[in-house]
């Protein structure tokens, strides 16, 4: 069976945020569009679900916070979106110690005295500082990325500023955090910006850890990371609404066999179809596109494993400092500099590093209409453990291998607490403790995120440089493939990573600037 008579003006594959994003505006301009899935839903890497049996508890199971979705994309599709800030920044307890360093936006004074307690008095106006400095990259950064891409001369014109050019575009991070800090700790929670899904030294002369980084303080014009109400499933859904809304064909259970500019073929419930196009968007991993044409796929690694733990209670800590404080924002574990340093050697001499640095979030503080009402009104939360420096390269699959680094993950976090992570972790119905860990090849094999690489391949500056072309709509909007006539539409776009929705935005502006 064919459908080689049908023609739709564009066709996306991939049917995660980005691809849906793009489906939503193309259908919304008018074009015929049709988005294929490979999974039998939609929403990728952005959904949510229940983890564990009989426990009501709708967790985003591979993605968790979102910063870099402009208000733009929100407002143009009529997403019914509500994202959430924090009060507290972060949290870090200094290894060895009963004390922790607490950023909490709400009360300067508070902080200003954590940075004492730990003993980093001198570094409490330095902080102060250094924020400032990134806040104007993300006031002057932050707009361009819902516009063409400019040259990178306009880009610092814009900045205004030649040493903020200079330490956060030139110069490796490492060096500006050693030369604008004095303590190990305060250091290593300015670092996990720069390494978060990315197996780098802060010295790397190539800079992807400052490319990294600056995605991570850019977003909202602000640098916030913000609670999706409803989980990051709730942010998929939106966009999946939209697309059918604007009609949008979106299909699930589709194995793309053929994916030619002009032309698409895929199996669905053992029937084969074909259609013709006359734009093809890939919004999946740029190496999946490289298999499917024969080509070799490039290097896509990821550095990180995730795990999901579901709570009876918060657990206490060690200094006192209220817990819903402490998880309230960002929590570091084990992630001061000389650790992340450390950790980061022991990866790559090919060991898994100890301890594991990790970051924690607690979704259920911000928003607890992810849990069923019965754990709401036990007190029962959500951890969502990230831990740094675990290389796909490291990663061989095996059950033994996944429960030795699940835990690795908590023995690092019940060491700065004041009991063991254990001794709160909630049962599932068939009395298994409530953890669920994700490796690379894991996210590889369930999302389709090739190496486990959440960026979908190396970040890029988000701008052209000087002699960049930018002769077409595509090369405009920094969406070209290695392939002519085939858009990038996902993570691995010029501007993509993160949960934005700008690679599919930016993939559908280039569709429509080139009709």
């Amino acid at each position: 069976m064919t459908d080689a008579w049908l023609k739709y003006n564009a066709v996306i594959i991939g049917g995660g945020h980005n691809g849906l994003t793009a489906a939503a505006y193309l259908a919304k301009a008018g074009l015929t569009t049709l988005l294929l899935e490979r999974d039998d839903h939609l929403g990728g890497a952005t959904m949510s679900a229940q983890a564990f049996r009989g426990v009501d508890a709708r967790l985003s199971r591979y993605s968790y916070l979102v910063s870099l979705m402009p208000r733009q994309i929100i407002d143009d599709l009529g997403l019914d979106i509500t994202l959430a800030r924090r009060r507290y920044a972060s949290y870090t307890p200094l290894p060895g110690t009963d004390t922790g360093l607490l950023i909490d936006h709400g009360d300067p004074a508070a902080t200003a005295a954590s940075f004492n307690a730990v003993g980093a008095e001198a570094d409490a106006g330095a902080w102060s500082d250094f924020y400032a400095r990134t806040s104007h990259l993300a006031a002057t950064i932050w707009p361009t990325m819902t516009q063409p891409l400019q040259r990178r001369s306009a880009i610092e014109q814009a900045i205004g500023d030649n040493e903020i050019v200079a330490d956060f575009i030139d110069r490796p991070l490492g060096e500006v955090l050693e030369d604008t800090f004095t303590d190990d700790l305060v250091r290593g929670v300015v670092a996990t910006d720069a390494l978060i899904g990315t197996f780098a030294d802060v010295h790397e002369p190539d800079l992807r850890q400052n490319i990294c980084f600056l995605y991570h303080v850019i977003g909202g014009g602000t640098g916030d990371w913000d609670v999706p109400i409803g989980g990051m499933g709730a942010v998929a859904g939106e966009l999946h609404q939209a697309a059918a809304r604007e009609g949008a064909d979106l299909r699930t259970s589709c194995d793309v066999t053929h994916a030619a500019p002009d032309q698409v073929t895929w199996i669905q419930d053992g029937v084969e179809h074909t259609v013709t196009t006359d734009h093809l968007l890939w919004a999946a991993s740029p190496a999946a596109l490289d298999q499917l044409r024969g080509q070799e796929p490039g290097l896509y690694e990821g550095s990180q494993i995730k795990v999901n733990l579901m709570l009876t209670r918060l657990p206490k800590l060690k200094d006192g400092v209220e817990p819903a404080a402490a998880f309230g924002g960002t929590f570091h574990i084990n992630e001061s500099y000389s650790q992340l340093q450390d950790a980061y050697q022991q990866a790559l001499d090919g060991e898994f590093p100890d301890p594991m640095p990790a970051e924690i979030y607690c979704h259920s503080l911000t928003d607890p209409s992810i849990l069923g009402p019965d754990l709401r009104a036990s007190g029962a939360q959500t951890l969502t453990v990230f831990a740094l420096h675990v290389p796909h390269r490291l990663i061989t699959g095996t059950d033994k291998e996944r429960a030795d680094l699940q835990q690795r993950v908590l023995n690092s976090l019940s060491a700065v607490l004041a009991e063991p992570i254990e001794d709160v972790l909630l049962r599932d119905a068939d009395g298994n403790p409530c953890v669920e860990t994700k490796t690379t090849l894991d996210i590889e094999n369930a999302v389709g995120m090739t190496g486990g690489n959440i960026f979908h391949g190396p970040l890029t500056w988000p701008w052209a440089e000087e002699d960049e072309p930018l002769d077409t709509p595509a090369q405009r909007w920094g969406v070209t493939s290695k392939y002519d006539g085939i858009l990038l539409a996902g993570a691995a776009t010029r501007r993509g990573g993160g949960v934005s929705g700008l690679g599919g935005y930016h993939a559908a502006q280039a569709v429509l600037e080139s009709r």
